[in-house]
């Protein structure tokens, strides 16, 4: 009988929504973190000479995950280092390792002993090379963020401060700023098609396009925030609603395989 394996269908469909549902709700505080949601398609059993009228549905099939890159909530913190974008981009951050190229909306850096801003998996800030003006001298094309940590005359690194069009200005004891450079905002024509690899992290792939860099506040980059996260933009009272929807969902499923089950016995129990 078509409506076991219908059923088993819809089973398998709650199951990934259920999963789903889960681990939105498990990253409700995971700073970047994006939601995804299911979408479903039917199935039917249909051809070119067949009568449309006659067209017989065969269940539903999990036609894609979609993540939501809405804006989470920002959360001041206070430190120079901590980054929201208000608004569209991600930053960019380069594995010295591998040299790949990943993609983030969690914006906790910190700087390491040789000068290097990095996540906290160890990967490089990208920004743009800037001149004695704090203007961008390559455009385009993005470096690892460094901070000297002393400057021409020897006095040593005293501060770090991030205006919202992304220039990094580098403050000494001596009492002299110099600018060190541009921070660099990643967009993409599809973000949708981008992958998760995990820590919020995301990878650019055919679906999405490759990365466009430009400075923040320009094209559809936001500006920035310094001494602030963007927070998770998962809604808890929604993804309830979604999980009770689920539940239910998954329910009425194992209930039309109960009566499948009960139609198959009587008749089996048939006698002649």
């Amino acid at each position: 009988m078509t409506s076991f394996y219908t059923s088993l269908n819809g089973l398998k469909n709650s199951q990934t929504d259920l999963s789903t549902i889960a681990h939105n709700i498990a990253n409700a505080e995971t700073t970047g973190f994006k939601k995804s949601s299911v979408e479903f398609a039917d199935i039917v059993a249909n051809g070119s000479a067949a009568n449309p009228r006659m067209t017989q549905g065969l269940g539903a099939t999990v036609a894609g995950i979609n993540q939501n890159f809405g804006l989470g909530a920002i959360e001041q913190t206070g430190r120079s280092l901590d980054l929201a974008i208000d608004g569209d981009g991600f930053f960019a951050t380069r594995n010295t390792e591998s040299n790949q190229i990943l993609f983030t909306r969690n914006g906790s850096f910190s700087i390491n002993a040789a000068g290097g801003v990095t996540d906290f998996a160890g990967k490089s800030l990208q920004m743009f090379d800037v001149d004695a003006a704090g203007a961008v001298v390559n455009p385009g094309t993005t470096v690892d963020a460094v901070i000297p940590t002393t400057n021409g005359a020897g006095s040593d690194l005293a501060s770090i401060t991030i205006e919202k069009n992304g220039l990094i200005n580098a403050a000494y004891a001596d009492g002299s700023t110099e600018p060190v450079g541009r921070l660099a905002l990643a967009t993409f024509v599809a973000p949708t098609g981008l992958r998760p690899v995990g820590s919020t992290n995301w990878e650019a792939t055919g679906f999405s396009g490759g990365a466009a860099y430009e400075l923040p506040g320009t094209g559809r980059n936001g500006q920035l925030l310094s001494g602030a996260l963007e927070k998770s933009n998962v809604d808890l009272a929604e993804e309830m609603v979604g999980l009770i929807t689920a539940q239910r969902n998954f329910q009425a499923n194992a209930k039309a395989i109960d009566t499948a089950t009960q139609f198959s016995q009587t008749i089996i129990n048939l006698r002649s």
